[in-house]
């Protein structure tokens, strides 16, 4: 009760939650039919009960726990999609249900199944039937073999388990035994004799085909059915053989007479036809052997002339083998330079990657470090170009404002000179450029202080005299155009143009 009840009990009613949280779901008691036994005490449930099948009894107790376990979890479970089941393993009993095995096996419970066997191995029959009377009267004795078996198919094998289970081989032989010898009987009674002796393959057909429906309906299958053998006691078989012996026999004698006279007659024809085959033969030989030397001679010139054109066939291919044997030897050549070249272009290839790594790689590493190198030189200069330039620019304003008070302090100085200028008027002007020529006529005179030599080159009736007396009047329009002041208005200027002039 314990093993069997009351663990699996606990063990549902602990996982039913999860159970119904996994809905649909469902719960399967194993139980059996010996809980047709069980009964049930409250007040001794859990113990075993006394006697001397107890062991059974608690058994029984503990499968009819389950049952009722299996109905009332049924009924308190209904619509929450979890279902109980209480399943028998075993057998059924008092089932009147069949079932036919055949070359397998099958579960069978001891002591409650029943089970019988049947062979299915083909069984050899013999039947004889002694003294039949044939259509005509006749009596005679016929043996054949049958070849036969139960059917495996379902419906033909109940039947034959139906009629023949508890039965041996032997009384199944009999039976069919019985049938075929009926119906070999009642086929004698039908025919003649000469039908049954000269075809007994046809009446053993008509026998099978007669007696396979009877012992079909009892699970039997005819596989084969022979006459073996067929005699009478009246030797009414022997005379019809005799009769059939001397008409062979006549036949024979009159057929060895015909032979014989065919055969004088055929030997006399072919010696005929021998000495004419013969005369042909000997002249056919005579032209044969004619036409066989003329056929020689015409043979002979064909082949006179064949070995000509082979010699000369010959020449000229062994001429043309030269030369392919000489084209191949320059393909040899050439495949063999432009291996030469491959292995040279992989010797070059093998020396530009040694080349690489030998020089290239280290150069453009040291390329890579200088450039760095002149980055970062790069950098200072520009940082120093930086800090430069914003020193310049620092001086440069200092400058620019020095010289905003220069240009202040001048401007002063220009305005106080041009006032004293309008309030002097021209003889101040005046008195201003002739301050200013002597420093115009340094600057006029500084690239000539750089010269060793002048040479003056003018017309032929020129002299050096009016040339610088030329020059020296160009000065009053040059100072006029650069100051806005007119030296031809001073005295001294005047006079001097004036004897230029």
């Amino acid at each position: 009760m314990r093993v069997n009840h009351l663990g699996h009990f606990l063990l549902t009613q602990l996982l039913l939650g999860r159970l119904q949280s996994c809905a649909p779901s469902r719960v399967v008691i194993v139980a059996s039919s010996a809980h047709c036994a069980g009964r049930l005490h409250p007040d001794t449930l859990g113990r075993p009960p006394p006697g001397l099948l107890s062991t059974f009894q608690d058994y029984c107790d503990s499968k009819l726990a389950n049952v009722l376990h299996a109905r009332e979890l049924a009924t308190r479970l209904q619509g929450t999609q979890v279902t109980c089941y209480a399943v028998h393993p075993g057998g059924c009993c008092g089932s009147d249900v069949k079932q036919y095995v055949y070359g397998g096996w099958a579960w069978a419970w001891w002591c409650i199944t029943d089970t019988q066997r049947i062979s299915l191995e083909i069984m050899t029959l013999q039947p004889r039937c002694e003294d039949v009377e044939t259509a005509e009267g006749v009596a005679l004795t016929v043996t054949g073999v049958a070849q036969v078996k139960i059917m495996t198919e379902k419906e033909l094998l109940a039947v034959a388990c139906e009629q023949f289970l508890g039965k041996n081989v032997q009384d199944v032989k009999n039976v069919v035994l019985q049938t075929l010898e009926g119906h070999l009987r009642s086929i004698l009674g039908t025919l003649t004799v000469e039908q049954i002796y000269q075809d007994r393959d046809q009446f053993a057909k008509l026998v099978r085909e007669v007696a396979a429906p009877d012992v079909g309906r009892m699970g039997i299958e005819i596989l084969s059915f022979t006459i073996k053998d067929v005699y009478d006691k009246v030797d009414y078989l022997s005379s019809l053989g005799k009769t059939q012996t001397a008409a062979v026999r006549r036949d024979a004698d009159i057929g060895v007479a015909e032979a014989e006279r065919d055969a004088g007659i055929r030997e006399a024809e072919c010696k005929k036809e021998m000495l004419d085959v013969k005369f042909m033969a000997d002249t056919k030989i005579a032209d044969s052997r004619r036409a066989f030397e003329l056929q020689k001679a015409a043979f002979n010139e064909e082949v006179n002339i064949k070995t000509a054109e082979a010699q000369l066939a010959y020449e000229l291919q062994s001429a043309r083998e030269q030369q392919k044997i000489r084209q191949e030897e320059i393909e040899i050549e050439v495949v063999q330079r432009k291996k030469q070249i491959d292995v040279e272009e992989k010797e070059i290839i093998r020396m530009e990657k040694e080349l690489i790594a030998t020089v290239k790689r280290p150069a453009e590493a040291e390329a890579y470090r200088i450039q760095q190198i002149a980055e970062g030189e790069k950098v200072k200069q520009v940082l120093i170009a930086q800090a430069e330039a914003e020193k310049i620019r620092k001086i440069g304003e200092a400058e620019a404002f020095v010289i905003e008070a220069i240009g202040m302090a001048e401007a002063e100085r220009m305005k106080l000179k041009a006032e004293a200028l309008q309030q002097y008027g021209e003889a101040a002007q005046l008195a201003l450029v002739l301050d200013a020529l002597p420093e115009i006529a340094a600057k006029v005179a500084a690239p000539l202080s750089k010269v060793d030599e002048i040479v003056i080159l003018s017309g032929e009736s020129s002299n050096t005299t009016s040339e610088v007396n030329r020059l020296l009047a160009e000065i009053p329009a040059s100072v006029r155009a650069i100051t806005g002041v007119d030296l031809t208005k001073i005295p001294l200027i005047q006079k001097a143009t004036g004897a230029q002039a």
